[in-house]
């Protein structure tokens, strides 16, 4: 399968369409999560995930030859102190082109694209219920870390992974 990485903007209609389908898959497995939360904790992880465009430095389109997009991911930079740590977000592939390197060519080319930022890191939330995602991180040399801001007190189900650039 030929996969070519394209750089968009955040507002790119196939970004847009794919992180809608992501929200939707992720809305399914996460359905239990907040139905005994205060509006408090609630208002806490609407904040923790919500996205800011203006912090992406760089977002990702993996396409076939023939135009079809099979997955996004996209670079933070996060409002804090520690320049050194870039956070990849919202990685997905599409159910059809799941297990076939996809995953691995946006994660490798996120860290390529912080590196040339000066991170000597990237970091990552992602979910207890994503085993897939888990493992495709592990695999790729992320190691657990502590909850960080945004997330740290407010996504109980998250997990932490970082890993070391260079």
């Amino acid at each position: 399968m030929t996969v070519r990485v394209e750089r968009v903007a955040w507002d790119d209609p196939r970004g847009v369409a794919l992180r809608a389908a992501m929200d939707a898959e992720m809305g399914e497995r996460y359905a239990h999560v907040g139905r005994s939360a205060t509006a408090e904790e609630q208002a806490a992880r609407a904040r923790a995930f919500t996205i800011d465009p203006a912090t992406m430095t760089s977002v990702l389109l993996a396409v076939d030859a023939d135009g079809g997009v099979l997955g996004h991911a996209a670079l933070r930079r996060l409002p804090r102190d520690a320049a050194v740590d870039w956070e990849l977000k919202r990685l997905i592939t599409v159910p059809e082109a799941r297990g076939r390197g996809v995953g691995t060519l946006l994660v490798r080319t996120i860290e390529e694209d912080a590196a040339a930022a000066g991170a000597t890191r990237v970091i990552l939330q992602t979910g207890d219920r994503q085993p897939e995602a888990v493992g495709l991180y592990e695999k790729l040399g992320y190691r657990p870390i502590p909850a960080y801001p945004p997330y740290a007190g407010a996504v109980p189900e998250g997990l932490y992974f970082a890993r070391s650039l260079g």
